[in-house]
């Protein structure tokens, strides 16, 4: 596997949570499993590129491999420690994919990607730290084959407020649920969401997407908050 460049301002809150991440996200956010089975199904046929943002400590990126056993992976997260779990995972899981998976320790803004080098995008609640996300649409779009697939799913706001509020107010009450998130966590987590987390309603991000050059825009699945989101980049004219 190839060593990844360390980042040295990764998020520490997220890399200090690594060794308990898998638990603490299905703490946080609700039907998280039921959300990614839901982004898999949407998954092209045997794509053989695959770039994931934001690859957390390996949930997707295993079932990735599991779905497309040849393919060759490029994982990304800001959170080397994140990527640190992820390594273990698949040399674990997967011994024959360590040599095709590249990790890298990066912002999505900052990704210098190969034109046209990924049949398949994946960003499992990751793209929600960026401020402005049209910028790198246009770089996932120019990074994507023709006729290749973005999948995304993540949290998005909604055009009402009133009804963004609704959402807020129905995932606030998930935290406090018995057996979800104590008191300081409760706290860190609402002080994560409002320094670090920027949220846009779903006809935003279709346009976004849009004026990167995406086609088939689509939303097949929501529950509040949470999103999943397919785009392709356009196939090949003769």
């Amino acid at each position: 596997m190839t060593a990844f460049d360390r980042l040295e301002d990764a998020p520490a809150y997220w890399g200090a949570k690594a060794a308990e991440y898998d638990a603490f996200i299905r703490r946080v956010v609700p039907r998280y499993d039921e959300m990614i089975d839901r982004l898999l199904e949407t998954l092209p046929a045997s794509p053989q590129r695959v770039l994931e943002l934001g690859s957390g400590t390996g949930n997707v990126s295993l079932r990735l491999l599991e779905a497309a056993p040849g393919a060759a992976l490029t994982l990304v997260d800001a959170a080397p420690e994140m990527l640190e779990v992820t390594r273990g995972r698949v040399t674990e899981r997967f011994p024959a994919a360590v040599e095709r998976t590249r990790l890298v320790a990066a912002r999505f803004e900052d990704l210098e990607l190969e034109s046209a080098g990924y049949d398949l995008i994946v960003a499992c609640i990751s793209l929600h730290h960026v401020p402005d996300p049209a910028p790198v649409y246009r770089t996932l779009r120019r990074s994507l084959a023709p006729g290749g697939a973005f999948r995304m799913a993540d949290g998005l706001s909604t055009a009402l407020p009133t009804l963004h509020a609704l959402n807020l107010a129905r995932w606030h009450a998930f935290w406090r649920a018995p057996g979800n998130l104590d008191a300081n966590e409760l706290r860190s987590v609402r002080d994560h969401i409002e320094q670090h987390d920027h949220y846009f309603d779903l006809a935003t991000h279709f346009r976004m997407l849009a004026a990167a050059g995406f086609t088939n825009c689509d939303c097949v699945w929501r529950d509040g908050l949470f999103t999943v989101v397919t785009a392709d980049a356009p196939a090949a004219t003769r």
